[in-house]
């Protein structure tokens, strides 16, 4: 172990000018057994550090290397495991726990020591020693005796100091040292006799030392004296200095006290211009004009001169209460009154704006200039333009009165929307009345219709009146014009429409006029009222601050108080003011809606379109605006009365009952559809509710279907066919003619069954002109068909030879003609004249003739071969028949 520290020291530690003070030979606790070092070393340099070095054998050759290294200032545990009985493992607590296995126990005691030893000595830290023996830490010559020889060189006990005090040899001693035994060559070999040698030099040089002191005793002597002289010397100075220290100490006593005297007046000069500067800030953010003072006190708030004076001065007035003051401000008696003052200013000017602008409002509400008597011709609102723009000069100070009197504001909005909302009720009422009245018409006996009284002055009785339309629906003009059936069957159709068109007009103009008037009352109380409805970026007004009963000021309101009406409240209150003055709006717009519908539920489908596109255009205004939200709530209404609409038209078709006298024809309801749909066609073009259309023709177009076969089930005098035939035609023509996308697969399926009746009522009625011929041809396919092939069929008894010429003898061409001529009286009879099919079944039945003869003749040429038979017309005749046939007639 000496020589592995030896070596270690010279190779490692010698060069980073280290010291090995303690080593151990360790492995890792629970792994493979790798060997290393544990090394204590300090430096060579002040200050000294203290470290713990792993050392391990290279894998490459024979020398070490270091691996790591800990600062023992870091070590705050050694663990010992085991104080009573020999256990060579420790732990080591560093940044982390590290498990050591020492060689021996020996080993490991004499390690723990060293490093008791170091940190007692450099570190005085407090490092926990556990499962340590007292003894080891303690007694240390004890500890020592138990290590071996070769391995108690590591420091220990009182060798520590003997380290301290140890020195290097340096480059010269290590010289003269050689050159002297290099003289005495026996010097390794016989040590004794060496150190004898030594030892007489010695003597002989201190002889000769003190012969030499011996011999300047003289000179000594003279040395003496003249370091007696030269101490009376410095006692004199001494002397000297102590005076002039004394004069000095008094003129440092002198320049202290300018010192002190010329802080005091630096700290007097500190002071008064901070004094100053105080005084200026209460002088110049305190100071209210004598101007502002009269404004606030008696300024004109009529004018537009002297309103914007009282703007300036209440600005100037809150930004003197708001200004901040530092502590200590409020106590001042001058700060006080200045407060007073402005509190005094600040409720007298805030009760005058008050009541200016209450006598406003109740003059504007009690105003009767702007009435509808004169308002009769045309259908138009009053503008209320002037009076907003009047108001907008207060603007400022409203939002004045808001930051410094909150309830003043708040009873100030109260009395504008309770008067206001009287004025708009007065002009909506009257409005709506005239607006109902051109709606019903003019006539003495219209007005009486539908409950409208009017004169040249009052106009008073729509809402009671209309509720009570709901039991008069047998009386009302509804049963004119309000249904498919009645559309089918109408002679005054232009009437209707124009009608429907000054309907639209009317219902148009009343929203055209509503919008622009909503929308500028919702503008001028955001504005006037300082209630933000959109979000800007502008600093937060401060709250002015209250003045105690005492006359102090309290403390400053929280940011979070300060801008408690955010964005959404401000909307809230909006919302809330617009819905009070306009609170008659939505119902005076129900109970037009309601007439409409009474007068022609047909209105329905204008008023859906006006209302959508209404409300498209106000939200995108604003979504959440009053306008917005009202006319959303009666397109509701609108929209049920348009379902309405639809669910009774399919009711009727439903009850719908046909003559069992006369033919069918064209159903009411098909014709009807027909008109709804071009009618709606117009209506919707561009609208923006189109899906609420597409929906209703389904609906419609289904319900006209099913009744189409029950009607054609039931009907009498004219053949199913024909019934399911006309109208699936007209159905289909209706909807290839208007193109209405929604019903491509109605239109196909109409085309279908149109196409399908068209060839069943074909067949059934050729049966009658040459029936006896089919009979036969019949039998003959049947006997074909029970297996009797085709040629042997003429063998058979009923369908030989002489049968056949006998069936075809009683079909000549003259008998063919009359039977077709016949045929075709019972087809017109059939047909109805408006859809104009009858060409078109005519035309059908030739070609299902002409289709039977070729039939006919393919059958005989198959089961009569070379009889030579043929049918007394030809093919050419048929055609001449039809064609004479349908000239004659």
């Amino acid at each position: 172990m000496t020589a592995i520290k030896h070596a270690l020291q010279r190779d490692i530690f010698t060069p980073n000018d280290e010291r090995l003070l303690g080593i151990v030979n360790v492995c890792k606790a629970g792994k493979k057994k790798k060997n290393c070092f544990l090394c204590a070393t300090v430096t060579t340099e002040r200050p000294v550090q203290v470290k713990v070095v792993k050392v391990k054998k290279s894998d490459k050759g024979d020398f070490y290397k270091r691996q790591l290294t800990w600062e023992l200032r870091d070590l705050t545990e050694v663990d010992a495991k085991d104080a009573s009985k020999e256990n060579p493992e420790f732990d080591l607590h560093f940044e982390k726990v590290y498990r050591w296995v020492a060689s021996s126990t020996a080993e490991k005691n004499s390690f723990i020591s060293c490093i008791w030893k170091l940190n007692q000595r450099y570190l005085r830290k407090k490092v926990e020693f556990v499962n340590v023996s007292s003894q080891l830490l303690e007694e240390l010559p004890k500890a020592e005796e138990s290590v071996p020889s070769g391995e108690s060189q590591s420091v220990a006990g009182g060798d520590e100091d003997a380290l301290d005090d140890y020195q290097e040899l340096s480059t010269r001693e290590e010289q003269d040292i050689e050159g002297m035994m290099e003289v005495c060559e026996y010097a390794i070999s016989n040590a004794e006799a060496f150190a004898e040698q030594l030892s007489r030099e010695l003597q002989v040089l201190d002889g000769a030392n003190i012969q030499s002191i011996m011999a300047s005793e003289k000179q000594v002597n003279i040395l003496m004296q003249l370091l007696d002289e030269a101490l009376g010397e410095v006692d004199t100075i001494e002397g000297k200095l102590s005076s002039y220290e004394e004069m000095l100490q008094s003129v440092k006593d002198q320049m202290d006290q300018i010192s002190q005297s010329n802080r005091l007046i630096q700290i007097s000069n500190t002071n008064n211009g901070k004094l100053l500067d105080e005084i200026q800030f209460l002088v110049h953010n305190m100071d209210l004009s004598r101007g502002h003072i009269r404004a606030l006190q008696d300024g004109d708030l009529t004018s537009p001169k002297g309103i914007e004076a009282c703007i300036n001065a209440a600005e100037a007035l809150l930004q003197c209460m708001n200004i901040a003051l530092l502590p200590g401000h409020d106590k001042l008696m001058a700060v006080k009154q200045q407060q007073h003052l402005f509190t005094e200013l600040r409720d007298t000017f805030a009760r005058r704006l008050t009541n200016h602008l209450n006598n406003v409002f109740v003059y504007q509400g009690h105003d009767q200039s702007s009435t509808l008597s004169q308002h009769t011709v045309e259908l138009t609102l009053p503008k209320h333009s002037p009076l907003h723009r009047d108001l907008l000069r207060y603007a400022k100070l409203m939002e004045w009165l808001k930051i410094t009197h909150r309830e003043k504001y708040e009873g100030l909005s109260r009395t504008y929307v309770d008067y206001m909302s009287r004025l708009y009720e007065r002009e909506i009422k009257d409005f709506f009345e005239i607006a109902k009245i051109k709606m019903a018409g003019t006539s003495k006996e219209a007005k009486a219709k539908f409950g409208l009284h009017g004169s040249s002055g009052k106009l008073t009785g729509s809402t009671s009146s209309l509720n009570k339309l709901s039991v008069q629906g047998s009386n009302s003009r509804r049963s004119q014009s309000s249904s498919l059936l009645d559309m089918g069957n109408m002679s005054a159709s232009d009437l209707d429409v124009a009608d429907r068109t000054k309907f639209d007009k009317i219902f148009e103009q009343v929203l055209s006029e509503l919008e622009p008037l909503c929308l500028a009352e919702q503008d001028f109380i955001s504005k006037f009222f300082k209630l933000q409805q959109h979000l800007t970026v502008m600093p937060p007004l401060a709250q002015p601050e209250a003045e105690e009963s005492d006359g102090s000021v309290p403390s400053r309101m929280p940011p979070q108080a300060e801008h408690r009406h955010s964005l959404s409240s401000d909307k809230d209150m909006v919302r809330l003011m617009m819905n009070k003055v306009f609170q008659s709006i939505e119902t005076e717009l129900n109970s037009l809606i309601a007439l409409g519908d009474k007068i022609d539920s047909f209105h329905s489908l204008y008023m859906l379109v006006k209302m959508s596109h209404h409300v498209w255009t106000a939200e995108n205004v604003d979504p959440a605006s009053f306008l917005s939200t009202t006319l959303g709530n009666v397109l509701v209404t609108v929209k049920r009365n348009f379902d309405k609409c639809i669910s009774g038209q399919i009711r009727q078709m439903e009850e719908v009952k046909i003559s069992k006298k006369s033919k069918v024809g064209i159903l009411p309801f098909v014709t009807g559809f027909e008109e709804f749909a071009e009618l709606a066609e117009t209506i919707f073009r561009n609208a923006e509710r189109r899906g609420d259309l597409d929906k209703a023709y389904v609906k419609l177009i289904k319900a006209v279907f099913m009744n189409v076969e029950k009607v054609a089930s039931e009907s009498q005098k004219t053949p199913r066919d024909v019934v399911m035939m006309e109208n699936f035609h007209h159905i289909f023509s209706t909807l290839s003619r208007l193109k209405i996308s929604c019903l491509d697969a109605e239109r196909r399926e109409a085309k279908h069954k149109y196409t399908d009746h068209l060839q069943s009522y074909v067949i059934n009625s050729l049966g009658q002109p040459l029936e006896k011929l089919n009979h036969f041809f019949e039998g003959v396919e049947a006997r074909v068909a029970q297996g009797v092939r085709e040629e042997e069929v003429s063998y058979q008894l009923a369908f030989n030879k002489q049968e056949l010429r006998k069936v075809i003898k009683e079909y000549p061409g003259k008998e063919v003609k009359k039977g077709l001529d016949n045929l075709y009286k019972k087809v017109d009879k059939h047909l109805c004249e408006e859809e104009s099919l009858l060409q078109v079944v005519w035309h059908s039945t030739q070609d299902e003739f002409i289709r039977q003869y070729k039939h006919f003749e393919g059958l005989i040429g198959r089961c009569y071969p070379g009889s030579g038979i043929t049918m007394e017309f030809t093919i050419q005749d048929m055609l001449e028949y039809f064609s004479s046939i349908a000239q004659s007639h």
